[in-house]
């Protein structure tokens, strides 16, 4: 199964505050907030969702194809992605902007604030996506993840027009875009991608009802944070997938990221969907344990005896023939 990842690729900013953001607000006050944390520490890191779903996704032993815009300043993380079996060929350079900043500061109930900067990634609307099929002799799916929005409607648009299956990966991006931008996005996508918030925005912004989504997405694939996930789809009772414990929480940015590769791996493998859903709940859990959302480390051994503790021996059978990761 080929697929390629479109979406963002960034250097992450990540700082903590020693404290809980909503403890600063004042409720009569919400529409003229003025506040500066004082953090405890910042680290900077590899990111972007497309990013981090692909080095996921190379980490558990695929070769996914990564789609974006970067700056001329991508030469070492270029590097480091392709020794995790990322295959960046498909990259555009800028000649005229960085490559993207993601700015986020994290509470200590691991609530988050943060800003992006678009840099080189306003580029990517240029990217198409045909000649990257035929470098690679077809694709099977093409995941459209948080971009540039113009980049992700055409993206939808050409999947659609040349018959290729997309799974729709909105994230970030639905707090900018508008219902009908939105809509576009998500109608027809095999796979549909969100948090629990995110889920209620879409049928906020869209207007439609969940049962009506369903009938526009095969899939509907929700992460619940600490309570797992949920897939659903249309005339079947939903399916919870509990989550994989941690050994320690860190650091949530990437989680979802990290879900993303892990499910994708499962779908390239052919394995059903609960075993996608497994293998996306233990990627996200060693992301949590790390700050930043490319720092863990996939061994296979200590994958596959987290796998069958957490979700059993027989889970892990079905992986393990599958499950090859680049460290030992």
């Amino acid at each position: 199964m080929r697929i390629a990842v479109t979406g963002s690729i960034a250097t992450d900013h990540l700082m903590t505050f020693p404290g809980r953001f909503g403890d600063q607000l004042i409720a009569e006050a919400l529409d003229r907030v003025s506040l500066s944390f004082l953090v405890d520490d910042l680290q900077i890191r590899r990111g972007g969702v497309a990013a981090n779903i692909c080095f996921g996704m190379g980490c558990l032993g695929l070769s996914p194809v990564l789609v974006g815009a970067v700056g001329t300043d991508f030469a070492d993380y270029r590097s480091w992605l392709e020794r995790h079996g990322v295959d960046c060929e498909s990259v555009h350079v800028s000649e005229l902007h960085h490559t993207a900043r993601f700015l986020c500061t994290t509470d200590d109930d691991h609530n988050q604030i943060a800003s992006f900067y678009t840099g080189a990634m306003a580029e990517a609307r240029e990217i198409e996506l045909w000649p990257i099929a035929e470098r690679l002799g077809g694709l099977d799916l093409v995941m459209v993840s948080a971009n540039d929005p113009d980049a992700m409607i055409r993206h939808t648009e050409e999947c659609r027009q040349r018959g290729i299956p997309f799974a729709a990966d909105p994230s970030q991006q639905l707090a900018r875009m508008e219902g009908d931008d939105i809509r576009t996005l998500i109608d027809g996508a095999a796979y549909l991608f969100t948090n629990d918030y995110e889920k209620a925005l879409v049928e906020q912004k869209t207007g439609w009802s969940d049962e009506e989504v369903l009938t526009r997405v095969g899939v509907r694939v929700t992460t619940l944070g600490p309570k797992g996930a949920r897939i659903d789809r249309e005339g079947e009772p939903s399916l919870h997938i509990p989550p994989a414990p941690e050994v320690g929480k860190v650091d949530p940015t990437g989680v979802g990221d990290a879900f993303r590769a892990g499910f994708l791996s499962g779908l390239h493998w052919g394995l059903p969907l609960e075993r996608c859903g497994q293998l996306g709940n233990l990627t996200a859990t060693h992301v949590l344990e790390q700050v930043g959302g490319q720092e863990y480390r996939l061994g296979r051994e200590g994958f596959m005896e987290r796998l069958a503790a957490a979700y059993g021996s027989e889970a892990a059978a079905d992986c393990d023939a599958h499950v090859a990761c680049v460290y030992p």
